[in-house]
């Protein structure tokens, strides 16, 4: 018999073990390929500006997608050399030598890679359309794009695909290569007698487990988390939540148990022996793939529950930045003539379409001020620099239809969301000694302001509002060329801001400083990114569920006999089926529980990017999806399990 014979006997006998292996290669060339598709379409550029605006962010969600696809095929590939270890045995216990075991579980993973590769090409183009009419739904494009098949996409999957085919054949070469033969027949019952833990030691590790974790979640929401080294605080913050995720499951929940089994005298029931006891025994080898999963469950909600955010807030946060419909100014090249006559202009073209408007001019003083205060944040430099600072009448504000509260005489309010984030109340009050020319006006600034009071200035100059008094008097002092004159227009009907906004550009070329103009690249941007963090979020989801899925999978087969020993007792499927159902519960609902704490936290951490918006709702309606997309793999376990209870007498 030749090696092609027994490579094709192998796999003819071997099919209930390679369709987890074969269904793991397969979605990862579909994945892949519909990403690379989207990514590299001509159409899809285009039509939605990527190469401007998200190109980097689409490599970097490719390479995080082909991290992804390596944990997961890579694990798919392990539990299936582990399903088959007593095979490979066998064929060196007749006379095979390692060398041709080894050829012939690569030739074997090369011809799945081909079947894979061609079934997920195809998969692939079946439903690209699908996800290119919700990546257009999401950027707010309402054409027609149609989709061709892209030959950058093409190779750029075969390249990966060929790249994962190399790593799964090189870790089936080193299987066979570093195992002895009673390795390989006794590698399913591996850890499942552990050590007896050590008390104390046991104790100490699993308390600072959930001590670095807190630590973490502490940090990550603190003042300290701000400063100049916020990268590395970052990379600490995830070190401590990872090692202390490892050290509960590797620990502290054995060590729990322990203590309840202990605390019971052994006596803990036939749910307790097919739920607390199997955990137990298998803490050890499933620390690490639940570890895994917790992050990864952690880093999807996280990512989706801030990018649906982002998206659910588009027009709020655009209203932060752009408080006016439109705003004229003499700021920028392509301007021709003064605010007041362009103003004039784009009046008569409104009235001559037939649009109602509101128009008020506002003059703003361009001045320079030193910030000093007691809890001024480090990371803004303001007691060293000064700082480029607009003034501006709030009496003129409100006439233009901004609804702001009017300091006192003397006194000021910030608006800047570009730094909000580091703006805590107890930064305020302060002083801001604001420069006109010959003299020095001193302000106390005493809050921030919920949204810019100028559009166009978000994150670029700090803007201070102050009463008519206080305005009146600095003006008085500043230089001609200091006083900058603005005309803010807002419509009477916003379903007017379209049409409106179309006539606006002609005036000025890349025109940037009306509402709707801003909202609809704003939804496109957040339209993309949630579109690349759902896409690595259902690529997390379905790697997650599915490792979780094969190794119960794998360890149902192990306790076959278990189960057909309680049955021949006489237990019915229903008594066995409650200890199987309390095991699964914890095992896919502890690490989502902890996924989902982790993920608050982080979405908390970096929440100080909404100004305006409660992101409850969004937050808790990506959560809620998630669990129960989860919950199916968990349906799908019980199932099985309960099925190979059936069938075991």
């Amino acid at each position: 018999m030749t090696l092609v014979d027994l490579v094709l006997r192998s796999m003819r006998k071997n099919l209930k073990h390679y369709y987890l292996y074969f269904f793991a290669l397969i979605f990862g060339v579909t994945l892949f390929f519909i990403f690379s598709t989207l990514q590299h379409d001509s159409a899809v550029v285009e039509q939605t500006d990527l190469s401007a605006k998200m190109a980097s962010g689409f490599q970097a969600a490719t390479v995080l997608l082909f991290a992804i696809l390596i944990i997961f095929v890579t694990y798919a590939n392990d539990l299936f050399l582990k399903r088959r270890s007593r095979e490979i045995g066998l064929y060196q216990l007749v006379g095979l030598t390692k060398g041709a075991v080894s050829r012939l579980l690569i030739i074997e993973n090369i011809l799945l890679g081909a079947g894979a590769f061609i079934i997920g090409i195809g998969a692939g183009l079946l439903v690209s359309r699908l996800f290119l009419l919700l990546l257009m739904k999401l950027v707010g494009y309402e054409g027609f794009v149609n989709l061709s098949f892209s030959g950058a996409a093409f190779l750029q999957t075969a390249a990966v695909f060929a790249v994962l085919i190399v790593i799964t054949s090189s870790r089936m070469f080193w299987k066979v290569r570093r195992s002895q033969l009673i390795d390989l027949f006794n590698d399913d019952k591996k850890d499942e007698h552990p050590k007896q833990p050590k008390p104390i030691l046991s104790s100490l590790l699993g308390i600072l487990g959930v001590a670095m974790i807190a630590t973490g979640y502490w940090f990550a929401n603190s003042h300290y988390m701000m400063n100049m080294f916020l990268f590395l605080n970052m990379l600490l913050v995830l070190a401590l939540v990872i090692a202390g995720t490892y050290l509960v499951f590797r620990v502290t929940i054995g060590w729990l148990m322990t203590l309840v089994r202990k605390q019971k005298n052994g006596h803990i029931g036939l749910a307790g022996a097919l739920s607390t006891a199997p955990l137990m025994h298998r803490m050890k080898a499933n620390a690490k793939s639940l570890t895994v999963i917790t992050t990864l469950s952690a880093m999807t909600l996280a990512m989706a529950g801030f990018a649906y955010s982002m998206y659910y807030s588009t027009e709020q946060e655009t209203r932060v930045r752009v408080p006016h419909d439109f705003l004229i100014d003499e700021v920028g090249e392509g301007n021709e003539g003064t605010s007041a006559e362009t103003a004039e202009q784009f009046a008569e073209d409104l009235d001559e379409a037939g649009i109602g408007y509101t128009r008020q001019p506002i003059t703003y003083l361009d001045l320079t001020a030193s910030m000093s205060g007691d809890h001024l944040p480090d990371l803004l430099n303001w007691e060293e620099n000064t700082v480029t600072t607009l003034i501006f009448n709030t009496r003129e504000l409100k006439a233009a239809g901004l609804d702001i509260e009017e300091p006192a005489t003397g006194e000021a309010m910030m608006h800047d969301s570009g730094i909000s984030w580091l703006l805590t109340d107890e930064v305020f009050p302060f002083e801001a000694s604001v420069a006109t020319g010959q003299t020095t006006e001193k302000l106390k600034v005493i809050s921030l302001g919920e949204q810019e009071v100028a559009s166009g200035y978000a994150g670029v100059y700090t803007q201070l509002t102050v009463s008519g008094e206080t305005f009146d008097r600095i003006k008085a002092a500043t230089p001609a060329e200091s006083q900058r004159p603005l005309v803010a227009f807002n419509l009477d009907d916003k379903e007017d801001l379209a049409e409106a906004s179309s006539i606006f550009k002609s005036y000025r070329e890349e025109m940037t400083l009306d509402f709707y103009s801003s909202y609809k690249e704003s939804l496109a941007y957040n339209g993309i990114m949630i579109f690349i963090t759902g896409f690595l979020g259902l690529a997390f989801l379905v790697s997650t569920g599915s490792i979780l899925y094969f190794k119960q999978m794998s360890e149902a087969e192990q306790e076959k006999r278990s189960y057909t020993t309680l049955r021949q007792l006489g237990f019915k499927t229903g008594e066995i089926m409650k200890g199987i159902r309390r095991k699964q519960a914890f095992v896919f609902g502890l690490p989502l529980l902890m996924g989902l704490v982790h993920s608050v936290f982080a979405i908390k951490s970096v929440s100080f990017m909404f100004t305006s918006t409660d992101i409850t709702l969004p937050v808790t309606f990506a959560m809620i999806a998630y669990v129960l997309i989860y919950l199916v793999f968990a349906v799908l376990t019980v199932g099985y399990y309960r099925k190979t209870v059936n069938a075991a007498l």
